[in-house]
């Protein structure tokens, strides 16, 4: 009996990676990371987790869920 496929598919899964530094000092001021999949999570435009500081401070997002941070370097973040 002859194989069938079964399935036939393509999966896109992707980062975003921002980061804002000051030109003189070259010390990160702002930044915006995010592991992005449509799959596991439809809203928050497929944001399942990310960090980022470009409101009122660091925070993190999870599956649509915000929580604020306690002040930490960018490097600790990434």
């Amino acid at each position: 009996m002859a194989d069938v496929k079964f399935a036939d598919e393509s999966h896109t899964i992707s980062d975003r990676r921002e980061i804002w530094m000051n030109a003189g000092s070259k010390k990160v001021t702002l930044y915006n990371l995010a592991y992005i999949n449509h799959n596991l999570f439809a809203g928050d435009n497929g944001g399942v987790v990310g960090y980022d500081n470009v409101h009122d401070g660091p925070d993190c997002h999870y599956s649509g869920v915000v929580e604020s941070m306690e002040v930490v370097n960018f490097e600790d973040v990434e």
